[in-house]
């Protein structure tokens, strides 16, 4: 144990990796003479290096994995972590970050630190091919490239973290002849977003090995009801460790040795052992009091023991402060300004902070440095921090300090406005150093009491200094937020306007909940009153991905206020509108939308929340007058040409329900070919489109399909998964492109690929949250799909594990729910629950007008339960199916229709109407159901021809057997 305070890795190291061709790997050893007590930690950390080196020179699967060192404040964790800096980074590409307690709630801080120092290596077409289709995802997030336009789309939290868990993929690929170690102390204090990157990168790993070596230390657990999710993906990291080590104080032997390394030899046993028991074997306290002790030149003997408590007690709390004070005003200010500024702290802005001069500032941080209260500068400007001697860890920031009676305060400079420094300091400075390096405190623990230490109103007011200093030298809205959020509201415009363009740049950046903190932070100071209701606006829009309640509350408020104009009103009103949806408050949301289009004049405003008020309607598992919402509909629309976007709109809701009533194929490919623009969907109606939302453009796709279109489906919902994934929606949007999909496979019967995409759909699905009617869509598709697949135990495991069953949600499913519920009892043998389940979805599609038979095939399945008990009843269903399938004339709906029919004819009837189902079904895009019927009709006729034909068609769909015609 060396006789210096540790100072902590450096942030944005990045290990040279210059040298001819692969490193070849040599095993490392435990430098157990650097560390006292920690060869347990160092064999394992050593270990985890020789296996990373030796599985990336072989060129094989990932052999990284998560260490973690767990300890109270001062126990060792950083000195465990520069051991594994100085084991690996001759042989690896070591990255560094420290999280902070006043920067734990800036989005992706860490990220930035471990992430920006190895994209510098690259040149910028390398970068981007390294960010790929996600660059304009990516780069703001990172800090390597301005956010996207307040306009666009918010970027999607969980698109963001699974890009730049991709982007660490990349980066541990290309840097395989160096392999990557990550190196995150005071991870309890990492910011919620990049321990969820984390969290999403290592969850890939199988049996916890990974492409890199990831390494936290934090201190024990404790409850953070503030920062919930950071907690959870702490925990969920922990539990994926490879090895997690409780660290240990050191015990009396270990004191004594250092305490004789430091002081000399002669230091005797008395001496030792107290000072183990005023530090209690802390190392960082043990170190500090030697420290003490060797600058008062205090023999180690037993009779200074005694004085050995009162120099300990200037370590922390109380006594660290009243050593700061004792230095004086001018580095009590300048000490106070650095825990304000934090990472921020340079010299520059200090001096714009503090009013002080270059000269001031140089000879206050000079000062601060001898006290060890600043690190001491570096050494030279290229030096490496892995070179630096061993030395003890600094404790973890302890709970707030006591401190005591305050004396009187240092003067502060006088300032006409407190909040609004005069940017005085020469852009050239003229003092020694980088004026654009940042000061740091020599341990989080003197950063808290410091800090804990500036009166109140002395802190509020210098954060309100910092922000404005931040915004004079164009460090942007972010980084001037953290200030804002502290001081005392007061009714400042310009406090709002910073807070609400610093939102602007979170949702930008997938971080909805800083854009949250900064909005509620706006209306609390407050804003004006014609401005208010904006801000509420942009509160409810900015939660609508991660609480749809809150943005009902918000924007519910925002409506009932004065201040939003024509075209915020609507858009409040649609995005109202969607947030009930997603609530699962159908009903809510078309009443919301059709209140709002009566008070609208005509016009694409009107059109668009009409759009919407119809959807809803639509959407909704039962209504009250379907037949008369249909026919307003098709009034509505009749003389629409699609001439904008609102047209467009309409025109597609009009289309799925013409669709989903049954009416003629030939008319539903007219209105979705309307509804489009050369087949796409038009400029601004787009799957990721802030303005009408993913379900237009999914309307006209689902219509597509079931008018026997599955290839313009396919290209709508191809483009949704590219749309998608490139704009970083990997959640439910996704999901739902990927059931999608898996439509389309299963409606052509490609039935290994429809399952595919379907399971693929429910594993993003499951990682948004359960229960969304995505799961419900996607489980319906795979339940079905397992069915055509001969799979009824696989297909029942589907529909219990998503409680696939009534009661069914407020919105309808699809395809039809009940309808495939009923097919599955079927299939299993429950004749009785499957008759009551089909007839119960009967009744309700019935009521509402609604018979596309292959969507909603209810009528196939009840007609076949009832053959043996209602033959009479079951043939009358049969031919009312194929007048409905008439209607809709696409070839399946007849194939399927005659098939059915069949079974309630004589002989040679039954073989003739075969004949026809396997005619009209070879002439449609469903394969499957082309096997069934010519399965059905090699029964019929005996024909061993026929029977080899259906064989090998349903084979090739991939189903493993086909049921027996009953």
């Amino acid at each position: 144990m060396p006789s210096e305070p540790e100072q902590p890795p450096p942030a944005k190291t990045f290990a040279d990796s210059a040298g001819p061709g692969p490193v070849r790997p040599a095993p490392c050893r435990p430098q157990s003479a650097g560390l006292l007590e920690r060869d347990p930690e160092l064999a394992a950390t050593a270990h985890a290096v020789d296996a990373l080196v030796a599985g990336a020179a072989a060129a094989g699967s990932g052999r990284g994995g998560i260490l973690v060192f767990r300890g109270e404040p001062g126990i060792g964790k950083t000195a465990l972590l520069a051991a594994v800096h100085r084991a690996a980074g001759d042989r690896c590409t070591v990255l560094t970050a420290r999280g902070g307690e006043a920067l734990a709630s800036v989005p992706f801080h860490l990220t930035r630190q471990l992430l920006q120092p190895a994209l510098d290596r690259f040149g910028p077409e390398d970068v981007r091919g390294l960010l790929g289709d996600h660059h304009d995802l990516l780069a703001p997030a990172l800090g390597i490239a301005p956010p996207l336009s307040p306009s666009a789309a918010p970027a999607d939290p969980q698109g963001v973290r699974d890009g730049l868990a991709g982007l660490l993929g990349r980066l541990a690929d290309r840097l395989r002849d160096r392999p990557l170690v990550l190196l995150v102390d005071d991870a309890h204090w990492a910011d919620a977003e990049s321990l969820a990157w984390l969290d999403a990168f290592t969850r890939g790993g199988r049996d916890r090995r990974l492409p890199v070596l990831v390494v936290l230390a934090h201190r024990p657990p404790t409850p953070r009801p503030d920062r919930p999710e950071a907690a959870a993906s702490l925990a969920a990291l922990a539990e994926r460790a490879i090895l997690t080590f409780g660290l240990h104080a050191l015990t009396p032997g270990a004191a004594a040795a250092l305490a004789r390394e430091t002081l000399g030899g002669h230091a005797d046993e008395p001496f030792c052992r107290e000072l183990w028991t005023v530090t209690s074997g802390n190392p960082y306290e043990t170190v500090e009091l030697l420290a003490k002790a060797r600058d008062r030149m205090l023999e180690p003997v037993a009779g200074s023991a005694a004085l050995l408590r009162d120099l300990g007690a200037g370590a922390r709390g109380g006594g660290l402060v009243a050593r700061l004070e004792a230095l004086g005003p001018g580095p009590t200010r300048l000490a106070w300004a650095i825990a304000v500024l934090g990472a921020d702290g340079t010299p520059h802005l200090l001096a714009a902070l503090t009013g002080m001069k270059a000269d001031e500032v140089t000879d206050h941080t000079a000062r601060l440095r001898r006290a060890r209260i600043l690190t001491p500068p570096p050494t030279s400007p290229t030096a490496d921090s892995s070179d630096q001697p061993d030395q003890p860890d600094q404790p973890d920031q302890p709970d707030q300090p006591d401190q005591p009676d305050q004396p009187d305060q240092p003067d502060q400079p006088d300032q006409p406005d407190p909040r609004r420094p005069e940017l005085a300091v020469p852009i050239d400075w003229p003092g020694p150093g980088d004026p654009h390096a940042p000061l740091e405190f020599a341990h989080p623990l003197i950063a808290t009491a410091v800090y804990g230490s500036v009166p109140p109103a002395v802190r509020t007011a210098l954060h309100g200094r910092a922000a404005w200093a931040l915004d004079g030298a164009g460090r942007g809205p972010a980084a001037v937020s953290r200030h804002l959020l502290e001081v005392h509201p007061d009714e400042d415009e310009d406090v709002v306007r910073g807070l609400r363009a610093a939102a602007g740049e979170y949702l930008a950046v997938g971080a909805p909940d800083a854009a949250r903190r900064c909005l509620e932070r706006a209306l609390a100071e407050p804003p004006l009153p014609e401005t208010y209701a904006e801000v509420l606006y942009e509160l409810g829009c900015a939660s609508l991905l991660t609480s749809p309640a809150a943005t009902v509350r918000h924007l519910r408020s925002a409506l009932d206020l004065p201040g939003l104009d024509d075209s915020l009103r609507i858009d409040a009103t649609y995005r109202l509108a969607q947030a009930l949806a997603h609530n699962n408050q159908l009903q809510e949301a078309a009443r919301t939308v059709a209140a709002e289009a009566r008070r609208t004049p005509p016009g694409t405003g009107r059109r668009r929340l009409q759009a919407a008020h119809f959807m809803y309607e639509g959407f909704q598992a039962a209504e009250e007058d379907g037949p008369g919402r249909s026919r307003r509909l098709a009034e509505l629309t009749r003389g629409l040409t699609g001439a904008d976007n609102s047209e467009r709109a309409l025109v597609a809701v009009r289309g799925f329900d013409a669709m989903l009533r049954g009416e003629p194929a030939a008319e539903v490919v007219r209105l979705c070919d309307r509804a489009l623009v050369d087949g796409l969907p038009a400029r601004g109606l787009g799957w990721t489109d802030p303005t009408w939302g993913f379900e237009i453009p999914s309307l006209t796709g689902i219509a597509y399909v079931f008018a026997d279109r599955p290839d313009r489906g396919e290209a709508l919902f191809a483009e949704a998964v590219r749309a998608f994934e490139i704009s970083g929606w990997s959640g439910a949007h996704l999901a739902f492109a990927h059931a999608l999909l898996g439509l389309v496979h299963r409606r052509r019967g490609q039935l290994v690929s429809a399952q595919r995409y379907l399971e693929e759909g429910l594993r993003l699905a499951d990682r948004v949250g359960g229960g969304l009617p995505v799961h419900w869509d996607t489980a319906c598709l795979l339940v079905d799909t397992l069915l055509a697949r001969g799979r009824t135990e696989e297909a029942r495991a589907v529909a219990d594990h998503h409680a696939f069953g009534p009661p069914w949600p407020g919105a309808i499913v699809l395809p039809d729910g009940p309808s495939v519920l009923g097919r599955l009892l079927l299939a299993e043998g429950r004749r009785e629950e499957a008759v009551d389940t089909l007839e119960a979805a009967a009744e309700a599609l019935t009521g509402r007008g609604r018979h596309h038979v292959v969507w909603a095939p209810w009528p196939f399945d009840l007609a076949r339960a009832l053959a043996s008990t209602d033959p009479d009843r079951a043939a009358r269903i049969a031919a009312d199916a194929y007048a409905h399938a008439q209607r809709l004339g696409t070839p399946t709906a007849l194939g399927e229709s005659l098939r059915c029919l069949a079974l309630f004819s004589d002989p040679p009837e039954s073989a003739h109407l075969l004949t026809r189902a396997v005619a009209h079904l070879a002439t449609s895009p469903s394969r499957y159901e082309e096997a069934r019927a010519r399965l059905d009709l090699a029964h019929a006729t005996a024909d061993p021809a026929t029977l080899a034909r259906a064989t090998a068609l349903a084979t090739t769909c991939g189903a493993d057997r086909l049921p027996h015609p009953r």
